[in-house]
């Protein structure tokens, strides 16, 4: 019977479960014919019936009217003394006071009973009671027994109270990401409003629209707008992890040319990689298949791994090479830069994460461009992860299912 207990103290997190298997087995064991297993609420200071056996429905709905409160008949002196204690004869006019529905018992059948506190390091977590229907004191190794199940009881009530209190915390932790989620998509958008209209203006003047710009201005102004740009797409970045977070960002499904995608990232890097003499090589198999994916998404990718490549190398060359097989498209971008350590290259792909907490301030960004860069490439139902030693450069891999006919969910 203990190890009947114990296995149901170990084996699952629902406390009725197991609180109604320990006061079946306490009741057969002992020989009684009827028992109760009680939990010790410290607000109210009472004992309120969780899990029962053998007793009339009316018995447990008066005592969850009427809790028994703590220092009260059998059950509450047992808690209060720490210690079991037992009623020999419920007939006896002396016990009116150790047992609280004496008069309910008797006329039930039963004439002893013996309670036994819950305890968890002297704390009370409740009570155990049997009756039975013959009168007289309880064998000692019977109340040793009725312990045993009562440790196993304590043990299943503090299992199941720190689960709730986890799953609590659960819930209060995923309504707080979703309203941080909100916060960031709100404030993102209410940064971008006049972000744009700074930039949108600095290009009209820049064009001349309201008349001629010194020299000097003009060049002011182009860092205004570099700088303003730069800016816009950490902005747009907070945007679309918030969006993400919030399940509120969706695939946009359509047919696209993979070779298209490169080729187009290829224009928009060309001169980043020019400007610091790195050599960029891109490599596409002939014949590669139309895909079906969000294209817009898949280049935001793409271009995100090819300018970290250029952006984290100082010489050497970057490459880009796409193949499909296996019903699914494999992109490799590669970079001749500083390497990244072992430890490091799983939590690169969290937010705000970056491998050295120094590259920020010398290269610039939040460390979030991995981490949308994941969950766009998870979206279509791919995976993305990286190939580096310190010293020897880094290559980024993600695969992609050529044909993304939905997007997938719980990314």
């Amino acid at each position: 019977a203990l190890a009947e207990v114990g296995q149901a103290v170990s084996s699952t997190l629902d406390q009725q479960t197991v609180l109604t298997t320990i006061v079946t087995r306490a009741v057969q064991i002992s020989g009684t014919e009827a028992g109760v297993i009680y939990e010790y609420d410290e607000g109210d200071q009472a004992f309120h019936p969780m899990a029962a056996h053998g007793v009339t429905e009316k018995l447990i709905d008066d005592t969850r009217a009427a809790p028994i409160q703590l220092g009260e008949s059998a059950m509450g002196r047992a808690a209060l003394t720490r210690a079991p204690f037992q009623v020999p004869d419920l007939r006896d006019e002396r016990s009116i006071v150790l047992a609280k529905r004496r008069s309910e018992l008797v006329q039930s059948g039963y004439r002893s009973l013996l309670a036994v506190p819950l305890l968890l390091e002297e704390r009370i977590m409740g009570g155990l009671v049997v009756w039975r229907k013959e009168p007289g004191e309880f064998a000692e190794e019977v109340v040793h027994l009725l312990q045993t199940f009562a440790t196993q009881s304590s043990l299943a009530i503090q299992n199941a109270r720190l689960f709730f209190e986890i799953e609590e915390r659960g819930r209060q932790l995923e309504i707080a990401s979703r309203h941080k989620s909100q916060f960031l998509a709100n404030m993102s958008h209410e940064l971008r409003t006049p972000l744009n209209a700074i930039l949108g203006y600095t290009e009209l003047i820049l064009d001349r629209i309201y008349g001629e710009v010194p020299e000097k201005v003009t060049e002011v102004l182009d860092r205004v707008t570099v700088s303003g740009n730069h800016l816009l797409g950490l902005i747009n970045n907070v945007l679309d992890l918030a969006k993400i977070e919030a399940g509120q960002l969706a695939l946009t499904l359509t047919d696209y040319s993979m070779k298209d995608v490169v080729q187009n990232v290829t224009f928009a890097m060309e001169s980043l990689a020019a400007e610091k003499r790195l050599a960029l090589n891109v490599e596409v198999s002939d014949g590669l298949p139309v895909g079906r994916g969000d294209e817009q998404r898949i280049t935001q990718v793409l271009l995100n791994l090819a300018g970290n490549a250029i952006k984290f190398c100082e010489a050497g060359s970057v490459g880009i090479r796409v193949s499909a097989e296996n019903g699914a498209f494999l992109v490799a971008v590669s970079d001749t830069g500083p390497g990244i350590a072992k430890s490091e290259q799983e939590e690169i792909f969290g937010e705000f994460h970056q491998a050295d907490s120094s590259t920020s301030k010398k290269k610039g960004g939040t460390g979030l461009g991995l981490a949308i860069a994941r969950k766009f490439v998870e979206m279509h139902g791919g995976r993305i992860w990286v190939d580096s030693d310190p010293g020897k450069g880094s290559t980024f891999w993600f695969t992609l299912p050529i044909r993304a006919e939905q997007q997938r969910e719980g990314v």
